[in-house]
């Protein structure tokens, strides 16, 4: 039986992550009190049930876990299980921002800052951390590239480290996406929005792809960014980078950033085998 153990900082995405494995036919299960994992995963065993394995999510909520992990890894692994310890960690400035985006209490909490809790909870894991078997630094991570990467780990298609693409458009009024890795102001290029006929329509739409692809402005920049990608993207996937990220912006999100990321999606498509493609503001840029 594969049995993956899921834990780490608190804020770290392993709900996201225990959620993907459930969807893809793991059973899940969280805050186990440690002196039953053997006996749980024996039983899940001689159920009958097709389960593609177990996972178990354990972290500083269990103070009786943090005594007496080991010698329940231990056991599992006698047993003759094939035991995936992964540690889910981010940087502290990122933990600090979740905790404060979601007003969560931290698990660690004795009156004290958050900032406090969390260095707190890293002494504790440091041990933990040590014995993972993949450490996944979930700080440049949105919700969907996690849930994307975790299922990669779970297929084990994570071994060739492929680089997973995204390209998304924004409009610089809603604010600079968090997780870009690279953001690319088109700002410069002639705007649909005060055409009459193209304002309510979106890059989406052919006549507005006219407007912003057929301009010579236009193409000398593409003539220059595609190249820039192309040079950058191995370089990127060479250092062992998972996820790269860019993000077109325009004013308002829906006209030129939607054209040019279309168009950008489309060159990389017959370069790289994973790309994906959002929009984030399209329908907020007619507002």
């Amino acid at each position: 039986m594969r049995v993956i153990v899921v834990t780490g900082m608190s804020g770290s995405g392993k709900s996201t992550a225990v959620r993907a494995l459930e969807d893809e036919g793991f059973y899940c299960i969280d805050n186990l009190p440690v002196r039953l994992f053997k006996r749980f995963v024996d039983l899940i065993g001689k159920s009958g049930e097709s389960f593609k394995g177990i996972v178990l999510v354990a972290d500083i909520r269990g103070r009786e876990f943090l005594k007496g992990y080991k010698s329940a890894f231990q056991k599992i692994s006698n047993a003759g299980h094939i035991i995936e310890i992964l540690f889910f960690d981010a940087v502290d400035e990122i933990l600090m921002r979740r905790f404060s985006e979601t007003r969560r209490r931290h698990p660690a909490d004795e009156s004290r800052s958050v900032s406090e809790c969390i260095r707190i909870e890293r002494e504790h894991l440091s041990g933990l951390r040590q014995m993972a078997t993949r450490v996944i630094d979930t700080s440049e991570f949105n919700v969907h590239q996690l849930k994307d990467f975790i299922l990669r780990v779970a297929r084990g298609e994570e071994s060739g480290n492929p680089l997973v693409i995204e390209v998304q458009s924004f409009g610089f009024r809603y604010g600079i996406p968090l997780e870009s890795s690279m953001v690319m102001d088109v700002r410069f290029l002639p705007n649909p929005f005060f055409v009459p006929e193209l304002k309510s329509a979106s890059g989406l739409d052919d006549a507005v792809r006219e407007y912003v692809l057929d301009n010579v402005v236009t193409a000398q920049f593409l003539d220059h960014f595609f190249p820039l990608l192309d040079m950058l993207l191995p370089a990127h996937r060479q250092e062992g980078k998972s996820y790269f990220t860019i993000s077109i912006g325009c004013t308002g999100g829906r006209h030129r950033s939607v054209a040019i990321a279309e168009a950008t999606g489309m060159h990389l498509q017959t370069l790289w085998p994973s790309v994906r493609i959002i929009h984030r503001d399209i329908e907020k840029g007619n507002q």
